[in-house]
C-alpha cells in the first residue's frame, strides 16, 4: 500500500509543478476566463455602477448645479433626460404660436439627433415575399410614399426628421384606412413598423384640427401643479399596451412625431409616482399611453382629472396580449370609453400574433366594416433574423452562454429566460464574472427597470436579461442578438412568444441574429420550432430532423387566420410586393444620403441567404470562431458605446426641415369631426 505523497510547497505557499489557477477580480470563487478580459477592451464597456436613485428625485436646476452647468438659461431649455420617463421632456405650445410651432433645437437634437431610435434600414431583400392581404368588404389602396400620403405638413417633417424615407408594407395600407376612418385590425411581423403605422396618420389627422378639437389648457410657462385648481385632461386618442417599458417607448415616438404641433403626449403606468403623472395631465393631454392598470385606476377614481368625452381614437397595441382572460376586466372598463357620449370613436388593433380567440374577441368592439390587413402570415418571423438553434443540457448553459457571447464580437444582447428567479440568476452571475449585464422583471421596481433600460439603449451595459413579458414590444436601435437562454413553453406562450422575443431584433428593415439553446424539456415546442424555422428557410439541426415533414416545407400546416374563408378570403388577397420592392429600391440611396447610424447590412460571420434556396433544403450554420474577431471600428453593432461606460455622443446630422402653414387636405374633407 502507498502512502500518498505530498507535493512541495514553495516559499511562497504555492505547489511544485501546479500551474497557479488565475481567478476573477470580480468574484474570487470563480476562475477568470482567458477570453473574457479580451471581449471586454473590445466592447469598450467599463464595470457596471449601481442605480443612481437620486437621479428620479431631482430637478432639473439641482441636476444642473450638481453638474456645474449653471443656472436654467429659459423655460425652452430645460429638459428631462433622467428620473421618471413619464416626466420626460415634450414640445410645449403656446397660444401665441401660429399654425405651426417654431424649432427648439436643443429638443429637437434630443428627439431625433440620438442614437436610440431605429430608423428604417436598407435590407429590403425579403420584401418581395411578403404578401399584404386585406379582408372584409372594404378595399384599401395603398400608398407607397410620406410624400402622396396626405400628410400635415409638421408631420411629414417630422417623419423626415425621424429618418423614415419609405412606408413599410403595413404602414402603406393602414395610412390610407385611417384617414378613411375604419376600424382596423392589423397583424405584422415583428419590427415591421407597426407604432409609426398607428401614431402617423391618426396624429397627422388631428393635426388638423388641433385648435378646434384640444381641451382648454394651462400656459406651460407659468404652470404649478395645485391639486385643488386644474384643468382636466380630455385626450384626442388613447393608446392601451400590456407592459410599462412599451408604454414608454410609444410614449417616446408620440414625443417625436408631435413636435412642433399643439398636440401634448403623456403616459401613464404602474410603479411610476402617480402624483407626478396627475401634473402631467394636468398641463394638458391630447394623447395619452399607458397600462391597463393605470389606466383604470385613473378613469375609475379620478374622473374630475381624466375624462374620455373627447376620444377620437382608441388603439390597442399587442392585441393578443390585452385581448387574453388577465386583462379582461380592465379592458372591458377602457374599451367603453368611459364618459364618452358622441359614439365616433375608431378602434384600431395591432399585434404581430392574433390567435382566432383573440380576434373573436375583438370583433364585439370593432364595426362591421372593419379593415383586416395582414401582412405575410400571421405569427410568422421576419426573414431578416437568423435562426440558429443549439442543443444545450441545461446545466451547460452558462458556460454555452459564455462561449456564444465570447465567439463574437461584442454587441448589443437581449437574453430571455422563462422566469423572474433565472433573471436574478443569470444577471448575478454575469455581473459577478465582469459581464456588462442588467435585468427587468416584474418583480424589479419601477425604478430599477427604467433605469435597466436606459442603460442598455444608451450602451451604458451591453446585455440585458429579461422574461419575455417584460420585454415585449421593446424597440432598442442596434439589438444584433437575441439569445433564448430557456425557449417558451408551449402552455405558456409558445411559439407566438417565440416570434415575439426574436423580433427584437432586425427592425424595420434592419438584419440580426437569434440563437436558441434547446433540451429535451422543450421538445412541445419542437414541431412549431421546426415550422417557423422552414418558413423562412432557416438551417434545421439534426437533433430537429425527426419533426420535418416528408414533403418538407409544402407539408407545412399552420393555423387558419382568415375570418372569412373560402372564395371571399381567396378574393380579398392584395399583394403589394411587386410595387413595393420597385419603390423601396429607389429610395435606398435616399436613405444612404440621409447618412443616420443603422445596422449592418450582415452581422460579422453572416451571409446573405440564397433566395432559391428550397424551404427543405439542410444549411449547415458555420461554426463558432475559436477565437474573438477583432472588431471592424466602422460596424455600428458596438456603437454607443465608450470606455467610460457611458452612451457615446454620435453627431448625426438632422436633415433641414421648412415646414409650410398648413392645408386642408382630402383627408380632412371627409370626416365628420
Amino acid at each position: 500500500m502507498s502512502a500518498d505523497v505530498a507535493a512541495p510547497v514553495l516559499p511562497d505557499g504555492k505547489e511544485e509543478g501546479k500551474e497557479e489557477e488565475v481567478r476573477s477580480p470580480f468574484d474570487p470563487n470563480l476562475p477568470e476566463d482567458p477570453r473574457h478580459s479580451e471581449w471586454i477592451k473590445q466592447s469598450g464597456h467599463a464595470t457596471r455602477v449601481a442605480y443612481n436613485y437620486a437621479a428620479y428625485n431631482m430637478t432639473e436646476a439641482e441636476r444642473r448645479a450638481a453638474e456645474g452647468e449653471g443656472p436654467i438659461l429659459a423655460p425652452g431649455d430645460v429638459l428631462q433626460d433622467e428620473g421618471w420617463a413619464n416626466n420626460a421632456t415634450v414640445y410645449e405650445w403656446c397660444d401665441e404660436y401660429g399654425d405651426v410651432g417654431p424649432a427648439h433645437p436643443v429638443l429637437e437634437k434630443q428627439l431625433f439627433g440620438s442614437d436610440v431610435h431605429v430608423t428604417t434600414g436598407i435590407d429590403f431583400s425579403g420584401v418581395t415575399s411578403i404578401n399584404v392581404v386585406q379582408e372584409g368588404t372594404i378595399r384599401i389602396k395603398p400608398v407607397l410614399s410620406f410624400d402622396d400620403a396626405g400628410l400635415h405638413p409638421v408631420m411629414l417633417a417630422n417623419v423626415r426628421l425621424a429618418g423614415y424615407t419609405v412606408p413599410t408594407p403595413v404602414q402603406c395600407y393602414t395610412l390610407p384606412a385611417i384617414f378613411k376612418g375604419h376600424d382596423i385590425v392589423a397583424c405584422a411581423q415583428t419590427g415591421s413598423g407597426k407604432t409609426g403605422a398607428f401614431l402617423i396618420p391618426t396624429l397627422s389627422k388631428l393635426m388638423g384640427k388641433a385648435k378646434k378639437l384640444c381641451a382648454p389648457r394651462p400656459n406651460p410657462a407659468t404652470f404649478v401643479p395645485d391639486p385643488r385648481n386644474f384643468a382636466r385632461a380630455e385626450p384626442l386618442m388613447l393608446i392601451v399596451c400590456p407592459n410599462r417599458e412599451l408604454a414608454v417607448q410609444i410614449f417616446n415616438e408620440a414625443r417625436r412625431f408631435c413636435y412642433r404641433s399643439m398636440l401634448r403626449p403623456c403616459v401613464v403606468y404602474g410603479g411610476g409616482p402617480r402624483r407626478d403623472q396627475l401634473n402631467q395631465i394636468a398641463k394638458g393631454c391630447d394623447v395619452l399611453i399607458g397600462t391597463p392598470g393605470r389606466l383604470v385606476d385613473f378613469i375609475t377614481n379620478e374622473p374630475e382629472r381624466l375624462s374620455l368625452c373627447r376620444l377620437k381614437y382608441m388603439i390597442v397595441d399587442e392585441a393578443d396580449e390585452m385581448l387574453s382572460p388577465d386583462w379582461e376586466d380592465e379592458f372591458k372598463v377602457i374599451m367603453n370609453g368611459g364618459d364618452q357620449e358622441d359614439g365616433n370613436i375608431t378602434y384600431m388593433m395591432f399585434s404581430a400574433t392574433f390567435p382566432k380567440a383573440a380576434r373573436d374577441l375583438a370583433k364585439e368592439h370593432l364595426a362591421n366594416d372593419f379593415v383586416r390587413i395582414r401582412v405575410g402570415r400571421a405569427g410568422s418571423t421576419s426573414t431578416n433574423i437568423e435562426q440558429n438553434v443549439i442543443y444545450v443540457e441545461p446545466s451547460a448553459k452558462r458556460q454555452a452562454l459564455l462561449d456564444l457571447l465570447y465567439s463574437r464580437p461584442p454587441a448589443r444582447t437581449i437574453v430571455f429566460v422563462n422566469s423572474k428567479r433565472s433573471a436574478d440568476e443569470l444577471d448575478d452571475y454575469l455581473y459577478n464574472i465582469g459581464m456588462p449585464s442588467t435585468s427587468i422583471h416584474s418583480d424589479r421596481t419601477q425604478r430599477e427597470r427604467e433605469d435597466a433600460i436606459r442603460s442598455f439603449r444608451i450602451g451604458a451595459v451591453g446585455i440585458l436579461v429579461a422574461t419575455g413579458v417584460s420585454a415585449r414590444g421593446l424597440d432598442i436601435k442596434n439589438v444584433m442578438h437575441v439569445i433564448n437562454f430557456d425557449l417558451p413553453n408551449a402552455d405558456f406562450g409558445g411559439i407566438e412568444e417565440y416570434t415575439h422575443r426574436i423580433g427584437r431584433t432586425a427592425r424595420i428593415g434592419n438584419r440580426g441574429l437569434a440563437t436558441s439553446f434547446y433540451c429535451d424539456r422543450n421538445e412541445d415546442l419542437a414541431l412549431d420550432l421546426v415550422k417557423t424555422l422552414s418558413e423562412t428557410n432557416q438551417p434545421i439541426p439534426d437533433f430537429l430532423q425527426a419533426f420535418v415533414p416528408e414533403g418538407g416545407a409544402a407539408e407545412l400546416e399552420f393555423e387558419v387566420d382568415s375570418d372569412f374563408g373560402g372564395d371571399d378570403a381567396e378574393e380579398a388577397a392584395a399583394p403589394v410586393a411587386d410595387k413595393l420592392i420597385d419603390v423601396l429600391a429607389d429610395n435606398v440611396s435616399k436613405n444612404l444620403a440621409m447618412n443616420t447610424p443603422t445596422a449592418p447590412r450582415f452581422l460579422p460571420g453572416m451571409k446573405p441567404r440564397d433566395p432559391n434556396a428550397q424551404p427543405d433544403q439542410k444549411v449547415v450554420a458555420p461554426a463558432a470562431p475559436a477565437v474573438l474577431e477583432p472588431i471592424n471600428p466602422n460596424v455600428p453593432c458596438v456603437s454607443g458605446i465608450d470606455i467610460k461606460g457611458k452612451g457615446k455622443e454620435i453627431e448625426v446630422p438632422i436633415p433641414t426641415v421648412t415646414v409650410t402653414a398648413p392645408s386642408v387636405t382630402a383627408a380632412d374633407e371627409d370626416d365628420d369631426w
